[in-house]
């Protein structure tokens, strides 16, 4: 019997060009902004006395503008009261009367404008967010103290001295100025796009003789504020595109094979040909987990993959350049990427979670390359 060779034996691929899917980014930039801020406290000023025998009421008002997410600058006017203590245990007869002097203590009124330079530690260390809930800012400056009302001091001064002692040493009166240098941390709770709670430590130094009292070191107060901050205009813009991306469809090939003797009926044979690996490097700045505009495209794949294929599943693995930066940090950044890209998948694409696996590499011994800078990177492989 005489078999005939096969009739037809073919393969007809649908996908690549001819098919296209359209997906939505939504991307944010940042916006400079102005802010105002009003506070109000307490201060406790370094002196001889138990904490608490020096606080003072204290308040602040501040306007300030933000160049970019990382770095501001901010005018500060803080104001109100200052106090001082000085301990003298002696008697002195006078005039047949035995004076005793213990524990004196004093208050003054000032008013100090500084100019300082605001540093967002949050987005520094953890890249930029519009929806972060807090912020920590480190805050430097530097400006005036302008001091007045130092009455009270006089009379201590008398009191010592009635009694023998030496006195403050550097007593002062009238209205008296002096540099003052300042640093601290502002912790702002972001409860709206325009508004923020905060509260703020702050440390002071001056000059010898704020206090009137000779000490050979520098004068010290310290500020706890809390407040209210308001900013001016979008802190971000927010933009949405539309992008065309590639579908890829299952290779179809069909097969027809006819066996002429024993007259067998045709058999039409579909076989799907098992999708093949997706890799996708998407690569980071320096110290930062926020996705470039020039990476957006990658995740576009890996989702278009991912619809494509709704058994297949993406397994993303974040990475750190394990020569900058601490293992803390690098072990943070590593799994932030990861969750970034992850969110991203499961936010803006409707990729469910189950299908999506997140692991972090940090600054791991086998780094997946060779160059340090492309160590900054999430890899996601989907099958």
């Amino acid at each position: 019997m005489k078999l005939n060779k096969i009739l037809l034996a073919g393969a007809m691929l649908f996908a690549g060009a001819s098919a296209m899917a359209q997906e939505t980014i939504t991307e944010y930039s940042y916006v400079p902004n102005w802010y105002i801020q009003g506070q109000f406290g307490g201060q406790e000023t370094l002196g001889e006395s138990s904490f608490g025998h020096l606080f003072s009421p204290n308040a602040q008002i501040a306007a300030g503008y933000n160049f970019n997410p990382y770095i501001g600058a901010r005018l500060a006017v803080n104001a109100w009261r200052s106090r001082g203590a000085q301990s003298f245990f002696g008697q002195k007869e006078i005039d047949g009367n035995l004076v005793t002097v213990g524990t004196q203590r004093w208050k003054w009124n000032y008013v100090a404008p500084t100019v300082d330079a605001v540093v967002n530690l949050t987005n520094v260390i953890g890249g930029y967010d519009p929806y972060r809930l807090v912020d920590v800012d480190l805050i430097a400056g530097v400006g005036a103290n302008i001091a007045w009302n130092n009455k009270g001091a006089q009379a201590a001064d008398a009191a010592f001295k009635k009694v023998g002692a030496e006195g403050l040493g550097l007593l002062w009166d009238g209205t008296k100025a002096r540099f003052v240098g300042q640093f601290g941390l502002d912790l702002n709770f972001n409860v709206s796009e325009h508004v923020a709670l905060g509260i703020e430590l702050m440390a002071n130094v001056l000059p010898d003789g704020y206090n009137s009292k000779k000490a050979g070191n520098a004068d010290w107060y310290f500020n706890g504020l809390a407040g209210i901050k308001y900013t001016f205009g979008p802190k971000y813009n927010k933009t949405t595109r539309t992008v065309e991306v590639p579908v890829q469809q299952p290779q179809i090939i069909e097969r027809i094979i006819e066996k002429v003797v024993e007259q067998a009926p045709v058999t039409n044979v579909i076989e799907e040909v098992k999708p093949e690996m997706l890799r996708r490097d998407i690569f980071f700045r320096i110290n930062t987990a926020t996705i470039t505009k020039d990476e957006m495209y990658k995740v576009n794949e890996v989702a278009q993959f991912l619809k494509d294929h709704p058994n297949a599943k993406v397994v993303i693995t974040g990475y750190a350049d394990k020569g900058t930066g601490t293992l803390a940090i690098n072990l943070r950044l590593s799994k932030q990427r990861a969750e970034i890209v992850a969110n991203t998948l499961k936010k803006n694409y409707a990729i469910a979670a189950d299908r999506i696996i997140v692991k972090s590499m940090g600054e791991a011994e086998e780094q997946p390359y060779a160059d340090p800078v492309d160590n900054r990177v999430a890899i996601c492989v989907c099958e």
